[in-house]
């Protein structure tokens, strides 16, 4: 059977913007080499830059690297939740989540599903007036015990603000500390619809960070 290739991942250009708190933007410092074409750029970025990766590093001290982070973790089936209903600066709750209790199995790698970043990508408003996820929210989606989680939006409301501490963190906390992978930057997630997928999301295998970049995307059955 033949699948379709469903690319997830949000572009990255020089200066696009990493979140608040780093408040950097990428930088490309390309060289060339004559005669003839040759080419090689140097890369300056956040490790949460766009489509990318969080181990639990980020937020939980003593915890592994992203390198260390094995594939099992962001390859598998995925399920996607739409949550498009929400409106900007609006928690997605239980109410919003609930009708997906029949739906979600045990180990699924669940992509939350608002539409943000197709709309909002690159726009000065796409960290600080997203939807995002409440703890109610959060603690639902541990209980229910995937994997990894995916966000098309900004999920954590303390992230918008650069004077957080890291006790705010609260978002992140609820899912790393039940072994949940945090997957952030999906764009696209409308081309799934709602059948189940065959989903990646590998990380760059970097010995220290506790994030990377990542391209995402799903194999789709044809219709």
């Amino acid at each position: 059977m033949k699948y379709r290739i469903v690319d997830l991942s949000l572009p990255v250009e020089e200066l696009t913007a990493s979140p608040p708190s780093q408040g950097e933007k990428t930088r490309f410092a390309t060289v060339y080499r004559t005669p003839g074409h040759w080419q090689a750029t140097w890369l300056s970025l956040s490790a949460h830059t766009a489509s990318h990766v969080d181990s639990p590093l980020h937020c939980l001290a003593n915890q592994i690297v992203i390198g260390q982070m094995p594939l099992e973790r962001v390859i598998g089936e995925a399920l996607v939740l739409d949550v498009s209903h929400v409106q900007d600066m609006q928690p997605i709750g239980l109410d919003d989540l609930r009708r997906y209790e029949s739906q979600v199995k045990e180990g699924d790698i669940l992509l939350m599903k608002s539409g943000w970043s197709d709309r909002k990508w690159g726009d000065s408003d796409y960290f600080t007036a997203s939807p995002y996820l409440s703890e109610q929210g959060a603690k639902w989606l541990a209980d229910r015990k995937p994997k990894a989680v995916g966000f098309d939006f900004f999920q954590e409301y303390s992230a918008k603000t650069k004077d957080f501490l890291p006790e705010d963190f609260v978002i992140h906390r609820i899912l790393m500390e039940a072994g949940i992978v945090i997957m952030e930057g999906l764009t696209n997630l409308g081309a799934l619809g709602s059948r189940r997928v065959m989903f990646f999301g590998a990380p760059l295998k970097l010995m220290g960070p506790e994030a990377s970049p990542a391209r995402f995307f799903a194999l789709v059955e044809p219709e």
